[in-house]
């Protein structure tokens, strides 16, 4: 029988609701009728439904990493209730009876893997052909390419100009009549192909608004941080365009550029750049959901370790605020998460990653053993790299450090963590993410707040004028454990 666990469950199904539901059905006797194939890569199952024949619901394994599931059912959702409700009964040890695969399977999969089959077969003169047209659409979408990263260089000219004109004339200027100019200014950035120029100006037009409203520092201090990222972006895209131009080469390269010039990867391009790593295993230490104004999404983030060597990812879920109903959330994963080909963003620090198919597992001692060993003894040694990275106008506002500390408790009004190596670091919290600090004195016992380990989020305290830690996790000492502050 398949090792089905729920986390698996549950990060197929299309939303909590379908899971749920799919848990009900298993739960109620909804399967009447279980069978799997004796090689144990087909499963089916009759559900009774609200019609007066039951429902045929079935999971095809003959690719592991991709199971097909299909039912007879009308919904829409994919998978279904029924075909989640077929993996609860997987779970749960039910007697499947041995049965032969369907006929309708069989010939599916032939075409399946007679389609695969084509593609490595020699090459015929319709195959040839197909080539020849091939590259004459590459060189037309390399035309097209450059045409657009010409149109980019107007772009980052205009928007050069804008910047230059806000520095020389001073934020204030942004209000009244010519905040809506800048407004119309933003709008044309999307014309010009320069999306992460255009999110960058929404939130500067963002934080001059809301300075206008209440004066608070904190706003003209984010304002002057966009303008700074601007004026860094705008330089070193107008580098990258150039030499792209240049040397009649527009595709994607391994630089996080091109995803701030509004690129999107696709796995297959990572892969080619040889952003990949094979046979990985992680686990996720924290999670958050966060709404991007500048943008008009939630972004969903995972903070993930390597457990084979220590490295800090990020996973990152953009749902537009016009099409919530149609992109899955993502959602907190707990175990242990073995990924057999996993694509590496690029950029410094905690990178982002994604991968198409992993299998999920329990930690055992030695994962818990290996995330103690991964921890930093002092912030002392650490905090070079920390504020060499967040000094850089092009890094992410916060980096993610597992530190392992000696006790964690109050100086005056101010929480503190102290590590094994002597030195200290305060915590609070982000302004982006969801409060923790607090849940610190919520924790049962003195026993969570001594000798154990803590994922950090390093960032930029403004109100201190230093640089602070939110704790996101604390995996206690002696236990196999992990308590997550931010899930």
């Amino acid at each position: 029988m398949k090792n089905i666990t729920e986390q698996l469950i549950l990060s197929l199904a299309p939303n909590p609701a379908a899971a749920a539901n799919g848990k009900k059905i298993s739960n109620s006797g909804g399967f009447v009728e279980l069978c799997r194939s004796a090689d144990d890569t087909f499963f089916m199952g009759e559900c009774k439904g609200s019609g007066k024949s039951p429902y045929i619901t079935s999971a095809d394994y003959i690719d592991e990493n991709h199971p097909v599931f299909r039912c007879s059912c009308p919904s829409r959702q994919f998978p279904c209730k029924h075909s989640l409700g077929l993996m609860y009964e997987m779970m749960s040890d039910k007697t499947f009876e041995i049965c032969e695969i369907p006929e309708d399977i069989v010939s599916k999969r032939t075409k399946i893997a007679a389609k695969s089959a084509k593609t490595t077969n020699e090459d015929t003169p319709e195959d040839a052909e197909k080539a020849k047209k091939k590259t004459a659409a590459k060189k037309t979408s390399n035309s097209a390419k450059i045409k657009k990263q010409k149109k980019q260089l107007e772009g980052l000219e205009l928007c050069e100009k804008a910047v230059k004109e806000l520095i020389s004339a001073g934020l204030g200027t942004m209000g009244g009549t010519s905040l809506s100019n800048y407004q119309d200014l933003s709008k044309q950035f999307g014309d010009y192909y320069l999306i992460g120029i255009q999110r960058l100006f929404n939130r500067l037009i963002i934080e001059i608004t809301e300075y206008q409203k209440d004066n608070l520092e904190q706003h003209y201090d984010n304002a002057i941080d966009v303008l700074e990222k601007l004026n860094s972006l705008i330089k070193k895209s107008r580098k990258y365009i150039t030499e792209k131009i240049e040397n009649d080469d527009p595709a994607a390269d391994d630089t996080p550029l091109y995803e701030e010039l509004g690129g999107n990867w696709k796995l297959t391009e990572l892969e080619a750049v040889g952003k990949c790593e094979k046979d990985v295993r992680l686990t996720q230490l924290s999670f958050n959901v966060a709404y991007d104004e500048s943008r008009k999404e939630f972004i969903d983030t995972g903070v993930w370790v390597d457990l084979k060597n220590g490295k800090i990812f990020q996973t990152k879920n953009f749902r537009p605020l016009k099409s919530l109903k149609h992109v899955k959330a993502d959602d907190s994963v707990f175990g242990a998460v073995n990924v057999p080909s996993m694509a590496v963003y690029p950029g410094e620090g905690n990178v982002r990653v994604r991968w198409d198919a992993a299998e999920f597992s329990e930690l055992c001692s030695e994962d818990f053993e290996k995330l103690r060993s991964f921890a930093a003894n002092s912030v002392k040694d650490e905090i070079k790299s920390i504020r060499n990275f967040l000094q850089n106008a092009m890094s992410s506002p916060v980096i993610y450090k597992l530190i392992a500390f000696a006790e964690i408790g109050k100086i005056g009004d101010k929480t503190v963590l102290k590590t094994k190596g002597g030195d200290s670091v305060a915590l609070c919290d982000f302004a982006e993410f969801e409060p923790t600090t607090d849940k610190i004195e919520a924790l049962p016992g003195k026993k969570f707040l001594k000798n154990g380990v803590m994922l950090c989020g390093f960032h930029y305290d403004l109100e201190e004028r230093k640089i602070a830690a939110q704790p996101l996790c604390i995996i206690p000492d002696g236990e196999n454990s992990v308590v997550r502050l931010l899930y």
